[in-house]
């Protein structure tokens, strides 16, 4: 039965706290009805003993304490998805928003989602392509992975989110692939950036957009990764296609989620924001992943800027300690002009070697990762030697080192925002650059391997011939 009440006690925020409740659960759906008949839609964010306090997603703007009537609705918020999402955009709270008719629904969905059985989860594992070779090529993003960008103010982000976008695919005629992407608290700008990318390249038909403008109330920001992540679960487990989500920003998202706190007066924890981040974030991170005996999977590329570039703020270091690994964007390589300024050094995906190798990228993909990672690190070491000593002070063993840093930030790291690298392309690039070292330092790479790309195998056998000629001493 459907309750309704006339007893708001007061607003602070974007919430209302409604006395003399009875039998109302948590998340139930809510509308509250205004003097002048319109209404507003929201949820109930917690229940005592007598009192329900409600999350208003348009706003608390216009209701009158004594004059508005909030209707219990008794039931939890749902999306209704279909596959005819894909290739349209929605606000934050799900409605269409490009101008074409409501979704007709095959079902509506919890926007919570399902908890995933752990006996039923299956190990991430195959390659997506993102054609960005710092990306492909040294924190491969694996299928069922989360793999978060940490950026900072005033950092491409936005515009690596969208090459991501536009370009990711997985290997094999068979798969079938979808972007979910989800923008929160975005400027109209950014947003229509976000969906003219898309439009002029045709990546529109395979993306479903939410978006979440700066101006649209926060509290819609609690909502929309959620509403996302349900339309991304209905492609991938119904579906059965291969599924990348994209949240950007989640400092946003953690932003709002600290104002709703506020207001609910609760007692903050680091930085202001509120104790349950972690749990919170949590929710959204954890609906990731794969399930045994379906063929679909979900992967997750959240978005941050870190406050200040700061790695240790609450947000990045949540986020680190839920996902698997992350992808680092650096300032300095901004500045130097380098796009996509990827910091490959503190960057990391744990499950990359699950999508690497034979079958899946190429047989020589782990050598040359670890080995590019070991002769950058060292070159921006002999960087730091430099600012010491003088570079007349290296031998040639360290001036070599200097040489491959720069040419891997200018030939390795450093791509055109259209261009697209396959993986092959990334792994011979990578072996252009280790002809500019003695053969002799390729310690992490399988000689087979060496002698395969690096030499040829029409040099590498005439070699072996000339040696077997050899007289013996």
């Amino acid at each position: 039965m459907i309750k309704e009440y006339n007893t708001i006690e007061r607003i602070a925020g974007p919430l209302v706290f409604v006395k003399n409740t009875k039998n109302v659960m948590y998340q139930e759906t809510v509308q509250v009805k205004m003097p002048d008949s319109s209404i507003k839609n929201g949820q109930v964010l917690e229940v005592t003993e007598d009192t329900a306090v409600i999350q208003v997603f348009e706003g608390t703007s216009g209701i009158d304490v004594k004059k508005s009537k909030v209707r219990f609705l008794e039931e939890t918020l749902k999306l209704r998805v279909s596959e005819e999402m894909l290739g349209r955009v929605f606000s934050g709270l799900g409605k269409p928003i490009d101008g074409g008719p409501e979704i007709i629904g095959e079902k509506e969905l919890d926007i919570n989602g399902s908890p995933i059985n752990p006996t039923s989860r299956d190990n991430p594992g195959d390659f997506i392509q993102t054609g960005i070779s710092a990306i492909d090529g040294m924190d491969t993003l694996v299928r069922g992975q989360k793999l978060p960008i940490f950026s900072g103010a005033g950092l491409p982000h936005n515009r690596l989110a969208a090459q991501i976008a536009r370009q990711a695919t997985v290997l094999g005629e068979k798969e079938k692939f979808a972007i979910v992407f989800a923008a929160m608290g975005v400027t109209h700008e950014e947003a229509n950036f976000f969906r003219e990318e898309f439009e002029k390249t045709g990546a529109l038909e395979k993306v479903v957009m939410f978006l979440n403008y700066a101006d649209d109330p926060a509290i819609e920001r609690i909502i929309t990764p959620r509403i996302a992540l349900t339309a991304a679960e209905f492609l991938a487990f119904d579906k059965d296609m291969q599924v990348l989500v994209i949240l950007t920003d989640m400092t946003n998202y953690c932003e709002a989620l600290r104002e709703i706190s506020s207001a609910r007066e609760e007692v903050p924890g680091r930085r202001g924001y509120p104790g349950y981040m972690y749990t919170n974030l949590a929710t959204i991170y954890e609906r990731a992943g794969r399930i045994k005996g379906k063929k679909g999977s979900i992967t997750q590329l959240p978005i941050l800027s870190m406050p200040d570039d700061d790695k240790t703020h609450p947000i990045p270091d949540n986020t680190g300690y839920i996902t698997e690994g992350q992808i680092v964007l650096s300032r300095p390589m901004h500045m130097a002009g380098i796009y996509p300024p990827i910091d490959v050094r503190p960057s990391l995906s744990r499950l990359m070697n699950h999508g690497i190798g034979p079958e899946k990228t190429r047989e020589d993909h782990a050598g040359v990762s670890n080995q590019l990672y070991a002769a950058y690190a060292e070159g921006m070491d002999k960087k730091d030697l430099v600012a010491v000593v003088g570079e007349e002070a290296l031998t040639e063993r360290d001036r070599q080192y200097l040489k491959f840093a720069d040419l891997f930030e200018k030939n390795f790291v450093n791509q055109g925002y259209e261009e697209n690298r396959p993986i092959h392309e990334t792994l011979d690039i990578a072996w252009g650059l280790f002809k500019t070292i003695p053969e002799r330092e390729l310690k992490r790479i399988d000689e087979k391997h060496i002698r395969k790309y690096l030499k040829g195998e029409k040099t590498a056998e005439k070699e072996k011939q000339a040696k077997a000629k050899k007289p013996r001493k």
